[in-house]
């Protein structure tokens, strides 16, 4: 699966953190990042659900 990041378009909802913890952070500016080593959506099953809890679409899914 491949993850896609719009941070220009984030607007530190937090709402991709509470969703899918276990992939996502939020940086210093509150703007979504990626943990480190989970750059494939792996960690969590609920990160299929970002991009729809998401108010502002800044995370894409694509793929398996």
């Amino acid at each position: 699966m491949r993850i896609t990041i719009d941070r220009d378009r984030c607007i530190g909802s937090g709402q991709c953190v509470m969703t899918a913890p276990g992939v996502f952070t939020q940086d210093d500016d509150a703007v979504v990042a990626l943990l480190p080593g989970h750059e494939d959506g792996a960690g969590d099953p609920r990160v299929r659900d970002v991009p729809m809890a998401c108010p502002v679409q800044a995370v894409t899914i694509s793929g398996d």
